[in-house]
């Protein structure tokens, strides 16, 4: 059986067949989400010091650390990254 290659179009979730905007949004918490768990390993932050920095539980940290995007808006998550000191901005491309 021979498999075919399909290049990516750079986001995994158009790739898979989300609308376009959907696959938008949920790049975008994909990537933030990403940011926010370096920023916790990189620091050597408990899931407790980390809730305390946040402003959320320990379990909401948790749920952050496992990779449990659907829990997330992309306004919380932008909000947390911010807390963390980091700097969001969207961009648009023509």
């Amino acid at each position: 059986m021979k498999e075919s290659v399909t290049k990516s179009s750079g986001n995994v979730f158009l790739d898979l067949g989300f609308p376009p905007e959907e696959a938008a949004i949920l790049q975008m918490r994909s990537e933030i989400m990403t940011d926010i768990r370096k920023f916790i390993k990189n620091r050597k932050l408990t899931q407790a010091k980390a809730a305390e920095l946040f402003g959320v539980s320990q379990s909401r940290v948790s749920d952050l650390i496992r990779g449990k995007w659907e829990k997330f808006s992309l306004e919380m998550l932008i909000a947390l990254a911010t807390k963390a000191g980091m700097r969001i901005s969207l961009k648009r491309a023509a």
